[in-house]
């Protein structure tokens, strides 16, 4: 009798785990990939001026669970700090501001390990030694003003290493950021807006979904009502595309015109009779006809995946590039991507329902398993995991190259796009270009206090075209003023978009900015540009 009872008991269900509670609203947004990847990540920072902006944002990478960070920082506290670091206290006056920082960011989260440079106040920091005798770093920031062979030393790096890079700059009301990705930088994980990943294949139904499709529909008109008002409208898209066939010379009603036409004969087989009240199922066909009947193409940035020269490369190693071109070949082959194999909510009777989702569910499973074997024989695809697979799979249309077409600055071309966008200003009532602002900054990146008159001349001197205009001597000016000086609220908020940039880099999910983050404080405004 015991042993009756015992196998009839349910299992003890547990709770969400004392991580999964701390961590909750984030792992809804990047998952438990993306929080693994967080953790397992070595973040260096190189500090320097007042400090303030690079503390911000490291402030927001150890909220989220980073694994562990360094901070190079050879300052010493000084009143001047208590001001505008708000992470800082009179405790801290005479110590060193790199341990002081990373003791108190600690304190936010226990599971985030840090470490200062450099350790004693007389010790000079010599960051080459400090880069060669720690871990590889996953992601390394500096703050203006950098010394032109330190800001060289970690260039190298970030290339020997394909480290990204992060440049900020924080000065009184502006502040800029600037992301330098290692080349190309693939995003599979793009998080687009969900109706957009659905794919109802109804232009190219397999075998399974046209004979479901068909039994779904036979003897259609004998149907009662309430099976006719639970026909999935997928069922009835892909019955009324055969019937439109057959008096269209076999042709898809993919032109707008032919769409309007196709509506209607849809609509009309509704019945306004139907005991139950109108056919919500023929309302959704109808609503669904723009959206999933149109000539089948590939998206802009797919297509640069598939043009770009490493996915052509027979040889490569990579991972993603033997996936990508499993699944260039697979669509040489179908014409057609991976399905996804999601599908919408509609009315439809729960059993019906539930069938139609298993067989979107079992082709996706077989395209990812033709995929998988076929970037297993590609070199450097036979380490490839199948997770990786499947996720590309599901987001094969929304892959994203960043950085994809090179970082050649050509600041002149850029400032005169920008003037002739500010000349139509007024009349398209858009705001002005914040590029002065960055000619300004990045003047000061090697000494912050330079005189309004060596900072107009270092800008000029970088840009020729900008020697007469008035927009970038007024920010000329205005980053004088400040002197180098940092205002707190500028620095966090600048320090929290650098940080949602980074968390992107690490997790690799949604489009990190490309490249250039420009921050207004006066007018409250901020502007990308690639630079």
């Amino acid at each position: 009798m015991t042993e009756i009872v015992m196998s009839q008991t349910p299992p003890i269900l547990h709770g969400p785990s004392d991580k999964e509670k701390k961590y909750d609203r984030q792992l809804r947004l990047w998952a438990a990939s993306g929080q693994a990847a967080l953790e397992s990540a070595n973040i260096l920072l190189v500090n320097s001026g007042c400090g303030t902006v690079g503390v911000e944002t490291l402030k927001n990478l150890v909220l989220p669970g980073i694994g562990r960070f360094s901070i190079v920082d050879e300052a010493v506290v000084k009143n001047a700090d208590l001001g505008v670091n708000f992470f800082l206290d009179e405790t801290c006056l005479g110590k060193l501001r790199s341990k002081c920082c990373t003791e108190l960011l600690q304190e936010l989260n226990p599971d985030v390990q840090g470490e200062w440079f450099p350790k004693q106040q007389e010790e000079t920091v010599v960051l080459d030694k400090i880069l060669s005798d720690s871990p590889t770093y996953t992601l390394i920031m500096y703050t203006m003003p950098i010394s032109p062979e330190d800001l060289a030393v970690l260039q190298e790096y970030g290339r020997r290493h394909q480290t990204p890079l992060i440049a900020i700059h924080s000065a009184g009301f502006y502040s800029y950021f600037n992301i330098q990705l290692p080349g190309t930088f693939p995003i599979v994980d793009t998080h687009p807006e969900a109706e957009r990943t659905i794919d109802l294949r109804l232009t190219k139904p397999w075998p399974e979904l046209t004979q479901f499709a068909e039994e779904m529909t036979k003897g259609m008109d004998q149907l009662d009502d309430h099976e006719h008002g639970h026909l999935p409208y997928v069922v009835l898209l892909l019955h009324y595309l055969e019937k439109w066939k057959e008096t269209h010379n076999g042709q898809l009603p993919t032109e707008y015109k032919a769409k309007l036409e196709f509506r209607k004969m849809v609509a009309k087989s509704a019945r306004t009779n139907n005991s139950e009240g109108g056919e919500e199922n023929f309302q959704e066909a109808v609503a669904a006809v723009n959206r999933n009947i149109k000539e089948y193409k590939l998206e802009p940035t797919l297509a640069e995946v598939f043009a770009h020269g490493a996915c052509n490369d027979v040889n490569t190693k990579s991972s993603f590039w033997a996936v990508a071109r499993a699944i260039k070949e697979f669509y040489q082959k179908h014409d057609c991507l991976p399905l996804p194999g999601s599908l919408p909510d509609m009315k439809a009777q729960s059993s019906v329902y539930v069938k139609l989702q298993g067989l979107y569910k079992a082709k996706a499973r077989k395209d990812a398993k033709e995929v998988l074997e076929i970037a297993e024989s590609l070199s450097g695809g036979g380490n490839v995991d199948p997770t990786e697979v499947d996720l590309f799979c599901k987001n094969a249309s929304f892959v994203k190259l960043v950085n994809a077409t090179g970082s050649d600055q050509d600041l002149s071309k850029t400032f005169e796009e920008q003037k002739a966008n500010d000349s139509l200003a007024e009349v398209t009532m858009m705001p002005l270009s914040l590029f002065p602002i960055y000619l300004a900054l990045s003047a000061t990146t090697h000494e912050p206090t330079a005189s309004v008159e060596k900072i107009k001349a270092t800008a000029h001197s970088r840009l020729p075209a900008a020697a007469d205009d008035m927009r970038v001597s007024q920010a000329c000016e205005e980053v004088a003023r400040a002197a180098g000086g940092e205002l707190h609220n500028i620095s966090a908020l600048t320090g929290g978009m650098v940080a949602q940039e980074a968390i992107k880099i690490i997790t690799k999910q949604y489009i990190p900015i490309d490249n250039t983050c420009i921050f207004d404080g006066i007018a409250s405004r901020c502007q990308v540009l690639r630079l």
